[in-house]
């Protein structure tokens, strides 16, 4: 299942710094410890920094489902950046976006975040809570305190701002601290000396309790736990609770009362005080119980037979019941420590290297790669070669002066190969208008970053991870790095024959659509240059019969694949020069053809030939067209849908979304004349921005590579 974890980390994404600031955030070990918890499990985890970007990270991570699909899941951290009921942001934005999470609904949230209310909902429901007071300000009549009391804000976690008083004037410095401090209402309610407990619950029909947990005051009945205590040096906690067997059942079923009251969902931790006569009093219930290892409910949850990894994903798995249907396997407590899942294994090896996978993708996406660069080429080519070099591939060199040396990489002895990888690594676009690496959160951006350079990211990625489980040796694997695909392939086509004839199945690692497209069809390419040029210029008048009868030719011939959805016909680098006085007119355009059967490109160039044909005996200008294929189409064959359909089943086990995909560049994989699986588009997912620069979705990179490492071992 794909799981989003969100939580806070940047609270400067917002638009305007307004109203109350959380001070409540999550240690970034216990964050990464979840994720990992989760992926263990076999889960597709992507971690979220939940500020105003989170709608388009959600989109990208978890996009519409389609039918047959499986939905994911949001496994929420985020206390919320500021404000009012900060913990309902998150959950109201997800009702909002239709994604369902980990916890309860934004109501739940507020009325436990709302201590006032959550007292009066417990005290209608018959359930033992202090007295208590409101106070708006520290000049109200304080007369009907009764003391000692604890003040703390109304609508506060973590036990910020609680303090002990025990006379009126400690009171109205309270209240006035809480007030301007936190803005908002000052709860006081009446101090119950005694002991302190927790009661963690889990579930929701039913609702299951672990056992009872005391804070240890250390015998002092008129103790607190502050939040110094908490964030900083936090009091013993003893669990079971040394108390009798019917006193912590009491406990239990009154906190699992105080949960329903609230319809809360899934998870939370009551807290409670024991009084000197052994009275029970609710003093709140925490709707988002905090998961810090050394926090009470991992203690309780651990007690009663959850080990960390199994609490986390029960917590999804009780979250998913809720959601989807009854049939979802439930997380067993603690057992004997089993093999982790290898697909498992393989995804926390390619996550924890994903700094230096993004570090060789910076080098490979700031080198400047434009298809005439030589040195430029041949400088990355050895990037990739060294890295090749330690994962046991041998390469050899086809010498190349106009372009960068093409290089193949195998890492058998035999010819025959279980899988031919193409990956081009030159493109189009010039020193002056390259764009170097740089990344965001969520996307990383760069010249060649999706058409190419992504793609070797992932392979090398996908390469190591099979070295680490084993498997590398098994495969026999052949690697060819084309370098004049730019120029359509001229000097590489033989090569890309005579290695395609010894390989059962060929992969492309260009970048994937926002679909998540697999390229089963590429389009041919043809080329063509029309000319003309006015040979009569004894009447002013043909200047303008050339000009029109130029634009006229170039309108019939894109004309040709108007309504032709199998076919496209472009002119470009349209150029036309004419000047009246010195009876001048001459121009040329490009024109290019994208196709999808030979024959229909014979169809095309004879068209394109009738109409010229009745031109030539234009006395007033002359006009030609020269030009013809560069690539063959790629056809969709049935051993290539076969391939697909196995790739779609490994990738849905391991969350990853992939959609066929017919695609309208040409490419190097279309010079393959031999009948066999070819899959292209195993890339990361990306796009081409308005601009020549391209950009990948950040964490693409892993899925795509522990796919393309699954393909691959499969």
């Amino acid at each position: 299942m794909k799981v989003a974890l969100i939580y806070n980390k940047d609270i400067s994404g917002v638009i305007n710094t307004f109203g109350m600031q959380n001070k409540e955030f999550y240690n970034e070990r216990t964050v990464k410890k979840v994720a990992e918890s989760l992926e263990k499990a076999g889960h597709n985890v992507a971690v979220l920094d939940g500020n105003k970007q989170i709608i388009e990270r959600l989109e990208n991570f978890m996009p519409r489902v389609n039918e047959g699909e499986q939905m994911g899941m949001i496994f929420n951290m985020a206390y919320g950046i500021q404000g009012e009921s900060r913990y309902t942001h998150i959950p109201s934005m997800l009702e909002m976006l239709g994604l369902p999470y980990v916890g309860s609904s934004p109501s739940g949230h507020a009325l436990a975040l709302d201590k006032v209310l959550t007292k009066i909902i417990w005290k209608n429901n018959g359930l033992p809570t202090p007295e208590f007071w409101v106070f708006n300000s520290h000049d109200e009549d304080l007369s009907s305190v009764k003391y000692p009391v604890i003040v703390k804000p109304k609508m506060e976690s973590v036990s910020f701002g609680l303090k002990v008083v025990y006379n009126q004037d400690d009171l109205r410095e309270a209240v006035h601290f809480i007030v301007t401090e936190f803005g908002q209402q000052a709860l006081v309610e009446q101090f119950v000396r005694g002991r302190e407990f927790c009661v963690g619950l889990i579930g929701n029909s039913p609702v299951e309790s672990f056992p009872v947990l005391e804070i240890d005051l250390e015998g002092d009945p008129d103790a607190i736990q502050t939040v110094d205590d908490k964030q900083g040096k936090p009091k013993k906690k003893v669990c079971p609770a040394h108390i009798s067997e019917d006193l912590a059942l009491q406990m239990q079923k009154i906190s699992i009362e105080a949960f329903k009251a609230l319809n809360l969902r899934d998870f939370a931790r009551v807290d409670i005080r024991l009084d000197e006569d052994n009275n029970i009093h609710l003093l709140e219930i925490n709707s988002m119980a905090s998961m810090g290892e050394t926090g009470s409910y991992p203690t309780a949850a651990k007690v009663a037979g959850y080990n960390f990894e199994n609490l986390v994903n029960k917590m999804l798995d009780v979250a998913s019941v809720r959601y989807f249907t009854n049939t979802i396997p439930q997380v067993v407590k603690s057992k004997p420590a089993q093999k982790t899942n290898p697909t498992a294994r393989l995804r926390t090896f390619i996550k924890t290297r994903q700094q230096r996978t993004e570090s060789f993708l910076k080098q490979l996406v700031d080198t400047d790669t434009y298809v005439r660069n030589v040195e430029g080429v041949n400088y990355c080519s050895g990037l990739i070669s060294a890295e090749l070099s330690q994962l046991g591939f041998t390469q050899e060199v086809y010498p190349q002066l106009e372009v960068g040396n093409i290089l193949y990489f195998s890492n058998s002895f035999n010819k025959d190969n279980d899988y031919l990888i193409i990956q081009p690594l030159d493109n189009r676009i010039k020193l002056a208008q390259h764009e170097n690496y740089s990344e965001q959160e969520q996307y990383l951006e760069g010249t060649g970053i999706w058409e190419n350079k992504g793609g070797i990211a992932v392979l090398i990625s996908a390469l190591q991870a099979l070295k680490f489980s084993r498997n590398i040796r098994k495969l026999k694997i052949g690697i060819l790095l084309i370098t004049d695909s730019t120029i359509d392939g001229r000097y590489s086509k033989s090569i890309i024959q005579q290695k395609t004839e010894n390989a059962k199945s060929v992969l492309s690692l260009s970048g994937s659509s926002k679909s998540g497209g697999l390229i089963l069809s590429r389009s041919g390419s043809a080329l063509y240059r029309l000319e003309t040029k006015l040979i009569n210029k004894d009447n002013p008048e043909n200047v303008s019969v050339t000009a029109m009868n130029f634009n006229k030719t170039l309108a019939s011939i894109s004309d040709i694949s108007y309504n032709d959805s199998n076919n496209i016909i472009a002119p470009y680098n349209i150029d036309f020069k004419s000047n009246i006085f010195k009876l001048t007119a001459y121009g040329s355009a490009g024109i290019s053809v994208r196709y999808n059967s030979s024959e229909k490109l014979e169809e095309i160039e004879k068209k394109i030939k009738k109409l010229l044909s009745a031109q030539k005996r234009s006395k007033v200008y002359r006009i030609k067209i020269e030009g013809g294929l560069k690539r063959p189409a790629m056809s969709v064959s049935d051993k290539s849908k076969l391939f697909y359909t196995e790739v779609c089943e490994l990738a849905k086990k391991i969350d990853v979304r992939i959609t066929e995909e017919h695609r309208w560049s040409s490419a190097d994989i279309c010079h393959i004349n031999k009948d066999m699986p070819i899959l292209d588009g195993l890339g990361p997912v990306g796009e081409y921005l308005q601009s020549d620069n391209e950009r990948i979705i950040r964490h693409s990179i892993t899925e795509r590579a522990l796919l393309l490492a699954l393909v691959l071992k499969k």
